[in-house]
């Protein structure tokens, strides 16, 4: 299922959400510029490597500098092809002007890095001993679609579903459409681990951080209620965010 669009309205031009997209664009067209060999480097110094951090002597031996904690954040620049960066971009779009809507630019890039922080350090956690860098911004797109959900859990999504060469449109209710997703990285993460597999290359255990981060954090960086625009007749707001659907607001 590919994520179109939502049915939220933004008032602000999401300007910080438009300025990653570029970042993460410009970095990956210099990536593309370099040798494999130079691109290998670049993931292993500016990815997360968790038995860099968990494994010292180690990483020692490997030549990593000590002491350096940059990967948490250069990570979220990084992508390792062209579905990657689009698959994550375009998931950014969709999700990511809302958020920035209710939070402010300033405030939704902070919430934007802390996310994909936590995403990273979770992976370590889950990952140990693993010697693989994990590179690119689902951790803290992720959070977005956390926060997404939390504040606008009745919304619709709408989707396209390929079937066979023929698109199909669906929307579904954020809470189905965000909630099974969710369930999806927790339970492919689980799978991963019983089944000793680095699950296909995809940090689940990121995503997972991310994502809960996402939902609990974003309260903190919500505008103030005197900055933000009323409510649309057909918008739900946070007020009333579990209001039972088909429940009309009063």
């Amino acid at each position: 299922m590919f994520p179109l669009q939502t049915t939220v309205f933004a008032r602000h031009v999401p300007i910080i959400t438009w300025v990653i997209i570029g970042l993460n664009g410009l970095v990956f067209f210099m990536e593309a510029g370099l040798p494999p060999e130079h691109l290998q480097q670049i993931s292993y110094l500016f990815g997360v490597v968790p038995a860099r951090f968990t494994h010292p002597d180690w990483a020692a031996q490997a030549g990593f500098p000590l002491y350096a904690y940059w990967p948490f954040v250069t990570s979220l620049f990084l992508h390792g092809g062209l579905l990657h960066i689009v698959g994550n971009m375009w998931t950014l779009a969709v999700f990511g002007r809302n958020v920035e809507d209710r939070m402010g630019s300033l405030r939704f890039l902070l919430f934007y890095l802390l996310c994909g922080i936590i995403s990273g350090i979770v992976h370590t956690m889950m990952n140990a001993d693993s010697t693989l860098p994990a590179i690119g911004a689902s951790g803290a797109i992720a959070g977005v679609m956390g926060a997404y959900l939390a504040m606008f859990p009745t919304s619709r999504v709408i989707v396209m579903i390929p079937i066979f060469i023929f698109p199909v449109f669906f929307d579904f209710l954020a809470i189905f459409y965000l909630g099974y997703w969710f369930l999806l990285q927790f339970f492919s993460g689980v799978w991963a681990m019983t089944a000793s597999s680095d699950g296909g290359g995809i940090a689940f255990w990121a995503h997972v951080g991310g994502f809960a981060a996402g939902v609990l954090l974003f309260g903190i960086f919500l505008r103030p209620k005197t900055d933000r625009k009323p409510c649309h007749d057909d918008e739900l707001c946070n007020e009333y965010a579990w209001l039972p659907f088909g429940e009309e607001k009063r």
